[in-house]
């Protein structure tokens, strides 16, 4: 069975630049599944913490579901992220030693009919940095609109 991408955190990408990435699953009760299978979810402002040796996603919110009764979930409740020790061994220590560095989520998909999370460490970008960068993407952009023009492409 393949991979099913059901949301992505855009906006990631132009205020940090990515450092490492991870695959990770997520602590999550029936309902929550349901409705994440459903689409009704938010990451894009959420981020993560690492808590007791746990990675824990703050503000991912996932609607409540539809055809739920009294068991159903809270909205913004912290959802514990399955990894492995060693790696957040290895993530913690990087986030004490090195500054402006914090772990954001960047997709959420369906593995093997399982929800599962790519989580990355990323250090924010000053505005000079964003500024570049939309440079370039630019032209990039004009450079390929030109070759097509000439028939290149």
């Amino acid at each position: 069975m393949g991979i099913k991408i059901l949301g992505e955190n855009r906006k990631a990408r132009h205020e940090y630049n990515i450092l490492e990435s991870l695959e990770a699953g997520i602590e999550l009760k029936g309902t929550e599944v349901k409705s994440i299978r459903k689409g009704k979810f938010n990451i894009n402002d959420s981020y993560c913490q690492i808590k007791k040796g746990d990675v824990i996603l703050v503000n991912a919110h996932i609607s409540k579901y539809d055809q739920g009764n009294l068991n159903n979930h809270d909205e913004l409740r912290d959802r514990r992220l399955l990894l492995h020790k060693a790696e957040i061994r290895k993530w913690s220590y990087r986030l004490k030693k090195e500054e402006r560095l914090t772990i954001i989520p960047l997709k959420l998909y369906l593995k093997a009919g399982l929800v599962k999370i790519e989580v990355a460490l990323c250090q924010g970008k000053k505005l000079y940095d964003k500024r570049e960068d939309e440079k370039k993407r630019e032209e990039k952009l004009s450079a390929q609109k030109a070759l097509k023009q000439n028939g290149v492409v």
